[in-house]
């Protein structure tokens, strides 16, 4: 097996842990995760109305 294998099992294996022992906490990771996400789309789409408007 090579480094990057070990790696991605490893971090699999460690989001599977936090998931299972704390999954309130991972829940509220995803939820401010996916808001970021959102923020950021929302500024995309501000600028681009800017530009084009």
């Amino acid at each position: 097996m090579n480094l990057k294998k070990i790696l991605i099992y490893g971090g699999v294996a460690l989001v599977l842990f936090y998931l299972i022992k704390q999954p309130d906490a991972a829940a509220g990771s995803v939820h401010g995760g996916l808001g970021l996400l959102r923020e950021g789309a929302e500024g995309i789409i501000t600028f681009i109305k800017g530009v084009l408007g």
